[in-house]
C-alpha cells in the first residue's frame, strides 16, 4: 500500500501523514453532514457538504478497489461517489421526497453500507473455511 509521505526538511526524515489526513477528511465530512443535518448557515456550508458528499462515498468504495494503484483508485472512487449522489438524487426525486437533509443521510447510509459489506467481506475472506483435526 502507498502512502504519502512529506520530506521533512528539519530531520531529513520522510513523516507518514496518512492516518492524519484521512482522520482530517472525516473530521471535515463529520462537519460538512452536521451543517447540512442541523441547517446551521455558515460559508463554511458548501465546501464542507460537497467533501462530505464526494468524500464519504469514495472513502467507502476504497476497499473494495486494493488491487488498484493510488491513481487509478482515486478516480475510481472519485467516479463511485458521482454514481452514488446521482442514484441517490434520481431515486429521491423519481420517490417524490427530496430534501437536503434526506440526501446526506441517504448518501451516509449507502456510504455505511458500501463500507460494511467490504469489512464483511474481508473478515469472511480470513475466517478458515473448515477445521481440520
Amino acid at each position: 500500500m502507498q502512502s504519502i509521505r512529506i520530506r521533512n526538511a528539519r530531520y531529513g526524515q520522510h513523516a507518514d501523514h496518512a492516518p492524519l489526513l484521512a482522520g482530517v477528511g472525516v473530521a471535515a465530512g463529520c462537519v460538512g453532514a452536521g451543517f447540512a443535518l442541523l441547517d446551521l448557515s455558515s460559508p463554511l456550508r458548501g465546501p464542507f457538504v460537497l467533501f462530505f458528499l464526494l468524500g464519504a462515498p469514495g472513502f467507502a468504495l476504497s476497499p473494495w478497489l486494493r488491487g488498484l494503484d493510488i491513481r487509478g483508485r482515486a478516480v475510481a472512487c472519485a467516479s463511485g461517489a458521482v454514481v452514488v449522489n446521482l442514484f441517490v438524487a434520481q431515486a429521491m426525486l423519481a420517490l417524490h421526497v427530496w430534501s437536503v437533509r434526506g440526501g446526506v443521510v441517504a448518501v451516509g447510509v449507502v456510504s455505511a453500507l458500501a463500507y460494511l459489506s467490504a469489512l464483511a467481506r474481508r473478515r469472511r475472506d480470513r475466517t478458515p473455511s473448515g477445521r481440520t483435526a
